[in-house]
């Protein structure tokens, strides 16, 4: 099967299921890659822990902060289905900023990532990514700004009333009347520029190697594993990423280290014009794409 088939086979299962996205997967050694919409910004949500936890540890590593520096953290107290760690603690907690990463990164804990960005604020990770020379993802704001979308507003259910504004809403130059799905107001990003930070955290680059290491060990440890971990985990490789999820977005990008040493960077961007909070098809479907991808570059042929 041609790239052109694959890519087409691939738009045809996204648009069965209800999704748009932009797909990217990259052999880190060799830099071929397929893919398509790969430069099409999408609001990255808590992708942006990615970047956040880089420049957190850069400062770390030029002394600028102490990793056992302990941080005083308000209790999130939020008792809505989905947040964790942190953002559902009820008592004020004093945690150290090594393990606020883990939180943050790792469970993908907002009042975590908050409270990273209360030291290194989002101008700040912007400019750490422009000295790395990381480009292609814009942080404008802090986690806290995702938990004041129509869906907090809505009762609990009417989460499809949410879900239809953000599909229905959106300018055809990507504005939002939802401040947090304006990709001129939100944190952003693509497929093509996360690939990118992967790569650089992958493999040799301008990012510390004690940085780039332990922000591959936060990506390996992370504990939302239903959306590609399962199309690419296995005894013979090592699933390692990050998810972000708005509304109707639903993200994941990371790296598949297999055990014959190959390693391939995948970035799944999608938004869904389905109004429904729960779409494990969706899901899959998503994983099924960037398998197909996956394994057409690293092999020329399809699993099935």
């Amino acid at each position: 099967m041609t790239v052109t088939a694959v890519v087409r086979s691939a738009r045809d299962l996204l648009a069965e299921a209800g999704l748009q996205g932009s797909f990217l997967v990259r052999d880190l050694d060799s830099g071929a890659e397929i893919g398509f919409d790969a430069d099409l910004e999408y609001p990255v949500a808590s992708l942006v822990k990615v970047p956040l936890a880089v420049a957190v540890l850069e400062r770390v590593v030029r002394g600028e902060l102490d990793a056992a520096m302990q941080v005083d953290v308000a209790p999130g107290r939020i008792s809505t289905p989905g947040p964790a760690g942190l953002s559902r603690f009820r008592h004020p907690a004093r945690v150290a900023v090594e393990d606020l990463l883990y939180l943050s990164t790792s469970i993908s804990d907002n009042v975590a990532a908050d409270a990273l960005f209360d030291l290194t604020p989002p101008a700040a990770v912007a400019t750490e990514l422009r000295r790395l020379g990381v480009s292609g993802i814009a942080v404008r704001h802090r986690m806290r700004e995702l938990t004041e979308t129509p869906a907090e507003r809505l009762g609990p259910g009417d989460g499809h009333l949410a879900h239809s504004l953000a599909i229905g809403a959106a300018t055809p130059g990507q504005g939002h009347a939802v401040a947090q799905l304006d990709v001129t107001r939100a944190n952003t990003g693509s497929a093509g520029a996360f690939v990118d930070l992967l790569h650089a955290l992958w493999r040799p680059s301008g990012i510390h190697p004690d940085t780039a290491a332990r922000v591959r060990a936060l990506m390996g440890d992370n504990l939302l594993r239903h959306r590609l971990a399962p199309d690419f985990t296995s005894d013979a490789s090592r699933w390692s990423s990050k998810t972000g999820t708005l509304l109707h977005l639903r993200h994941e990008v990371g790296v598949v280290d297999h055990a014959d040493g190959q390693s391939y960077a995948v970035a799944a961007l999608t938004a869904s014009r389905v109004p429904a909070v729960a779409q494990p098809a969706s899901e899959a479907t998503m994983a099924q794409v960037a398998r197909m991808l996956h394994d057409h570059l690293r092999t020329g042929h399809l699993p099935w």
